[in-house]
């Protein structure tokens, strides 16, 4: 098998399109480098060599995640999902001209994330180790490349501690790379910055810095010079400074710069202004770095809580993971922006990123969509915390984790993540840690064992003096936050603290801005009267209707967040279970109940949603009737199929006061009142087939209306054309019945088939208890849906025929289709078939 090569000269045109506009480094002329991969998921340390045979090594496409790939079982951790990590290889072969290592030239690669452990090498040379999973890391490959050889650049990815985390983090090369084209003297790693000093709506005054380039040629002073512009939505250049540059060691370019009548960047209005910095010599633009900004102010109070702009609001978050069900942790961009769009659609104002800096792509996506963001650093701190290494709530817990190189590398882990991600005006929060202060788990502190004015029992087991002393937290805290300080002094620092009270006697609440609670509502006025000056928030928080009025009627909490946003892989509960349930989506994006009724608590738009469950065992004199009567379900599902004359509960979530209930078109039930005790309306009515609607006094309406038995498949796509190599569509299948309404009960087997340039990368159907190999080619449904996600690719079918296995299968070398049109055709048995074209865009080989 030919191995593909990366020819670097004539602007290093393969597979793809030419150089970024915007450089993700903030320097240099970058591209995407995701093609053209080999994988093994094995360790051979002789995969460093050049002359190593990987002919028979998997074509992949980056990012890849392999862990997702592979068979379930409940012999493995459930904190993974009962997924396997392992030890695996991959290698890039490149070949480059003596003209692109002139002098004056530099190469670089760019990872935006490698889980976890990762070796770099060039040609058999060391380029960097990077333990750290969600760390985005550039290494230089000027020095080891040669002229007209074939390079190979190989990654070695240690996974080899599987458990290493409490939710599934994924394996491989699982966010884009990037290859890098840059003069030897360029601007410095992420370093173009800018911060908001002052702004009203006639005049924004905005501090921008820029890092001097790190590499240098002999030169005489005033050579360089930075040129800053600041250029509107619309590319108009409002302000502008040059500054020399006498020396190119330690210096800074930039300046303090003026807008007038400046547009703000808000939740409902996302402006964003460029920051375009542009190095030159004698005269000639050598380097170019833009960054977004976004023009917007952060206040906090102990009192009245968080302002935007000026504004006093409330902080409407979830938390999320990386993942995205059958895509692993290998998610692209434009899967994560329809899951923004839909809990935004929900009410939902800000997200967290849990427990950890997440792909750079989510904070662009949160930039424009407008969502507040917490950025966060990490889980774990110095010491381990407990995991299932085998199966659930078996045998004795372990402790495989990140901890045996925190010291060494969490000053520079956070350090980066700050210079990443410090020019997306949507982060407001900078988190240094989560639960890092679980009591026993593993500090500990004498309030523990209680007798004091906080504690009047003993809880969590008591004091352990035997374990590390609480007081390290307070230590580490401060010397975190001062480091997030010294890079960026704009935003608050945070932390999640899952035990306040021990952590109270530490100094780890003084060393952060804002304090966030985890799940410790009961505090908020003790600790509010106690510290009068600590702000404090919600920094995770459950679902139920108490967590909320305790921000909704309480000033000084700002806010909170939900554990979750989507449900994620991992943190699973006995198997058969690949993942948490917990989330206001689930794995295939698609809104659960909760989610609904979380709209009608957080959205400003009408909202009106019913759904229902059985009063009793079946039948309106159910044994159970009396008890059922008094449960009001915020997770009912939008189903109407019961026996003839059931009773059943109709529930109603809703922001209006008062809604009526129709059945049948005619009104049943009276107009009940929303109930603040709960928030939600209810009917108990009898089970009559037909439909079910409902009209809110905001003027929302929903329906539901009984299915009949599966007929058919109906298949829709949100995107007619498919005109970028990493762009998705979701493709969504239905089984519905004669007259056409979706059969949320059904669960049909369902096969994928794809005629021309495009290819399947997963099968989702949203359901946690699904175990079976994801990378299949068919799918049971789970609510009568199944989610496919499309993307351009090349596959080998014989001209005129479906061919389901490529669509599925790794990477194949590219060919020449010329087509442009693709087919797809999904088929059940007994079920009529459903089929849908897209168009593929020409996208170069």
């Amino acid at each position: 098998m030919k191995t593909r090569h990366l020819f670097l000269s004539l602007l290093l045109c393969i597979g793809g399109g030419s150089f970024a506009a915007q450089s993700p480094v903030g320097f240099g002329d970058a591209r995407l480098l995701n093609d053209g991969w080999l994988f093994q998921l094995a360790d051979d340390s002789a995969a460093v060599g050049t002359t190593y045979n990987d002919s028979r090594w998997q074509h992949v496409r980056l990012p890849h995640d392999w862990g997702v790939t592979q068979p379930m079982s409940p012999d493995c951790g459930s904190c993974q999902g009962y997924l396997p990590g392992g030890i695996g290889w991959y290698r890039r072969h490149l070949t480059v001209s003596s003209g692109d290592l002139a002098d004056s030239k530099r190469l670089y690669i760019y990872f935006e994330g490698v889980y976890n452990r990762s070796s770099v090498y060039l040609n058999g040379q060391l380029l960097g180790y990077r333990p750290s999973g969600f760390a985005s890391f550039l290494y230089d490959l000027t020095p080891h490349l040669r002229a007209g050889e074939d390079n190979v650049l190989a990654v070695r990815v240690d996974h080899s501690r599987q458990n290493d985390s409490r939710w599934y983090t994924g394996s491989g090369i699982y966010r884009p790379v990037w290859l890098v084209s840059a003069p030897a003297t360029h601007f410095a790693l992420w370093g173009t910055s800018w911060k908001v000093k002052s702004l009203n709506e006639k005049k924004a005054v905005v501090e921008v810095k820029v890092e001097d380039p790190p590499l240098t040629l002999p030169c005489r002073e005033g050579a360089y010079t930075v040129a800053v512009e600041i250029l509107d939505a619309e590319g108009k250049v409002v302000a502008t400074k040059r500054s020399s540059l006498p020396s190119m060691t330690g210096g800074v370019g930039g300046g303090s710069f003026t807008i007038s009548n400046p547009h703000l960047w808000s939740l409902s209005s996302p402006y964003l202004y460029k920051v375009r910095a542009r190095l030159l010599a004698g005269g000639q633009e050598i380097d170019r770095s833009e960054v977004p900004m976004g023009l917007r102010t952060l206040e906090f109070s102990p009192d009245k809580g968080f302002a935007l702009n000026g504004q006093w609001m409330k902080v409407k978050g979830v938390c999320i993971h990386d993942d995205a069900g059958t895509l692993g942790t290998a998610v692209p961009a434009d899967v994560w922006k329809r899951r923004l769009q839909t809990l935004k659609s929900l009410g939902v104002n800000a997200i967290r990123m849990s427990h950890n800096p997440h792909l750079p792509a989510f904070y662009s996506l949160c930039d424009t969509l407008g969502l507040l963001v917490m950025d966060e650093a990490s889980d774990e701190w110095e010491f381990p915390k407990r995991k299932w290494l085998k199966g659930w709530n078996q045998g004795t817990p372990g402790f495989e984790g990140t901890y045996d190189y925190f010291e060494e590398w969490i000053d520079r882990d956070v350090a980066d993540m700050v210079r990443r991600d410090r020019c997306h005006p949507s982060i407001f929060l900078w988190s240094i840690g989560n639960e890092v202060d679980y009591p026993n788990d593993p500090y500990t502190h004498p309030i523990l064992d209680g007798g004091t004015a906080d504690f009047t029992q003993p809880m969590y087991g008591g004091y352990k003096p035997g374990q590390p002393n609480a007081e390290r937290i307070g230590i580490i805290a401060q010397r975190l936050s001062r480091i997030v300080r010294e890079i960026d002094d704009s935003r608050a620092v945070t932390g999640a603290l899952a035990g306040v009270v021990m952590s109270n006697q530490t100094a780890y609440p003084e060393a952060v801005d804002v304090v966030g609670y985890n799940y410790t509502e009961s505090r908020y006025q003790e600790d509010h009267q106690r510290y009068p000056q600590r702000v404090i928030y919600g920094s995770e928080n459950r679902h139920d209707l108490a967590a909320w009025k305790a921000v909704r009627d309480n000033e000084h909490i700002f806010g909170q967040f939900l554990w979750t946003g989507i449900d994620y892989l991992g943190e699973s509960g006995a198997w058969p279970a690949r993942g948490s349930e917990a989330g206001l989506l689930d794995l295939a994006g698609n809104v659960k109940p909760n989610g609904y009724y979380r709209a009608s608590l957080w959205s400003e738009t009408p909202v009106c949603y019913i759904g229902t469950t059985p009063n009793g065992f079946g039948g309106r004199n159910g044994r159970r009737g009396g008890r059922q009567r008094q449960f009001v379900s915020s997770y009912a599902p939008a189903l109407w199929n019961y026996d003839e004359g059931q009773s059943v509960r109709v529930v109603c979530y809703t922001n209006g006061t008062s809604a009526q209930l129709f059945l049948n078109g005619q009104p049943i039930g009276g107009e009940p009142t929303r109930d603040d005790a709960t928030g939600i309306l209810y009917w108990d009515v009898n089970y009559q087939a037909g439909t079910l609607s409902c009209r809110a006094d905001n003027g929302a309406t929903s329906a539901i209306t009984t299915c009949g038995r599966p007929y058919a498949l109906r298949a829709t796509i949100d995107k007619p054309v498919l005109s970028r190599p990493d762009e998705v569509a979701h493709v969504t299948i239905e089984v519905i019945d004669e007259d056409g309404n979706l059969v949320s009960l059904a669960d049909n087997d369902i096969s994928c088939m794809v005629q021309g340039p495009a290819r399947i990368l997963g099968l989702e159907n949203g359901d946690v208890r699904d175990t079976s190999l994801r990378s299949t080619r068919h799918l049971r449904a789970h609510g009568g849906r199944l989610l496919a996600y499309l993307t351009p690719g090349r596959q080998a079918a014989p001209s005129g025929q479906f061919s389901p296995f490529s669509a599925f299968g790794a990477d194949q070398p590219s060919g020449d289709d010329s087509s442009t049109t693709v087919r797809l055709r999904f088929t059940s048995p007994l079920l009529q078939s459903a089929e849908l074209e897209v168009n593929v865009s020409s996208i170069p080989n």
